[in-house]
């Protein structure tokens, strides 16, 4: 059944793979991104050519947020089905680097820009009472790595945030759930946002000399490792979109370099012990959708 999508973050990566799939798969899609008519207008022609509408929209911005869901919700019909929250920007250097102005630039993307994005469109799923947010976030948002710090606590809050709607949107007919990717050879790692403070890694002496190299490290193994394709998160994405309202898994690894099967157990017993809490304290049908409203 075709639904009314909305994918924010399309410029490249996993954003127009998905926003590909999803059209090709009949659905009607619009995609955002910022500066269409500037440094983004070919990959805004491309995505238009296979069938996805494009707006501008800045996700750091509430003005620009709330003026692309309107118009997105007019293209779509009145209605949005569907949000993947996609947008987001990566970093790499040591955490003491990065400034209080980079840390805000970061969360603005990452973390506000995502409650933004939600807020304008849950009004819409409300009155309807069903729809579906996807949180796009990263295996990183369950563990930590060194000079990813960060990327790393906004990962970690998208997640607590996303567990928010998933119990308090439980009543009104409304999933949300999250993708955790693992590292994939997208444009993603060439946009990085690095560190404006670099004269503090002398401080750390040969250890902080070692980011650069763990990066390139990282991209060869990835390069290296033909499994892992990024068209998988697309068709991870796509899969969750043609579930059952209520069935879909709440957190879904996407991975292929081991660090995913690492993960599992440790989202399965968060789950269980969710469970256990909310079931203490009467709480439990607000972890399943199937419940009577």
């Amino acid at each position: 059944m075709s639904q009314a999508i909305l994918v924010t973050g399309v410029a490249g990566g996993f954003g127009r793979l998905i926003a590909n799939t999803l059209s090709l798969q009949g659905h009607r899609v619009v995609g955002t991104l910022r500066e269409v008519q500037g440094r983004n207008a070919a990959h805004a022609q491309q995505l238009q050519a296979s069938g996805v509408s494009i707006i501008e929209m800045d996700v750091s911005q509430d003005a620009s947020v709330e003026t692309a869901i309107e118009l997105a919700t007019e293209k779509l019909g009145g209605k949005i089905d569907v949000v993947i929250n996609n947008a987001g920007v990566g970093v790499h250097g040591l955490q003491e680097c990065f400034t209080s102005q980079d840390w805000q630039r970061l969360f603005d993307i990452n973390v506000f820009g995502v409650a933004r994005v939600n807020r304008a469109v849950l009004p819409i799923m409300r009155q309807y009472g069903s729809g579906l947010l996807i949180h796009v976030s990263s295996l990183l948002g369950r563990v930590v790595m060194p000079f990813y710090g960060p990327y790393n606590a906004s990962k970690w809050a998208l997640e607590a945030l996303a567990e928010n709607y998933r119990v308090e949107l439980a009543p009104l007919g409304i999933d949300s759930v999250i993708v955790e990717p693992g590292g994939y050879n997208t444009e993603f790692s060439s946009h990085l946002m690095h560190p404006a403070d670099t004269a503090r890694a002398a401080g750390y002496g040969e250890f902080g000399k070692q980011a650069d190299a763990m990066l390139k490290g990282f991209i060869s193994l990835v390069a290296a490792t033909p499994a892992q394709n990024p068209q998988q998160v697309a068709d991870v994405i796509a899969e969750l979109v043609a579930q059952p309202a209520g069935q879909r898994p709440f957190r879904t690894t996407v991975d292929f370099l081991g660090m995913g099967a690492a993960i599992n157990p440790y989202n399965q017993q968060l789950e269980a012990i969710h469970r256990g809490l909310y079931g203490h304290m009467g709480m439990a049908p607000l972890l399943d959708r199937n419940i009577q409203r």
